[in-house]
């Protein structure tokens, strides 16, 4: 009878062992699928970065080539997207789906005696004066630089003040108080 009990038990610690042993060689398959997905996806990106990385310089040079400078009067400035943006058929026609519904940093110009829609960089979009005749470097329809014509810019205008005065004036700006000068 004991013998028995035994064959018994060692046959559910044998069915164990092997359910054990199946369980750690699944996991052990399913982790090693994964990081060769994840690695192939990480070659892939790599080889796709590279690629994007040549086109950008080959745009950059072919921009450098085209780029002049014109005189313009920005009448206004939004983020808007490419549809909404009042730019030539051709222009939307050669744009990327996706890049169709982005909203770009639009500039309405006037140059010379017509009104333009121009496409303006992002890192000065920020800086281009409204209601301002202004100097621009522009490349096509794609503006890459201005330059103030008339007046100050907004950026030469005031320095940000520091120290105790900065601190009083946003003191009675949070107030509510006239700034004594």
């Amino acid at each position: 009878m004991l013998a028995v009990l035994y064959t018994e038990m060692e046959k559910v610690m044998i069915s164990l062992l092997a359910y054990t042993v199946l369980a750690i060689s699944t996991a052990w398959i399913v982790t090693i699928i994964v990081l060769a997905v994840l690695t192939a996806a990480v070659i892939v990106l790599y080889f796709l970065g590279k690629k994007a990385q040549k086109r950008q310089a080959e745009q950059e040079a072919q921009m450098e080539a085209y780029k002049q400078t014109v005189s313009m009067l920005i009448i206004d400035k939004k983020r808007m997207r490419l549809i909404d943006a009042g730019l030539p058929q051709a222009v939307l026609e050669q744009a990327p789906k996706l890049m169709r519904r982005a909203k770009l940093p639009i500039v309405k110009a006037k140059v010379g005696p017509q009104i333009m829609s121009l496409v303006c960089d992002e890192k000065i979009f920020e800086s281009v004066p409204v209601k301002k005749e202004v100097k621009a470097v522009v490349s096509g329809i794609y503006i890459t630089e201005v330059k103030g014509l008339h007046g100050k810019n907004a950026s030469q205008q005031q320095a940000p003040k520091k120290g105790f005065k900065a601190w009083v004036e946003k003191m009675q700006e949070k107030a509510g108080a006239k700034s004594v000068k």
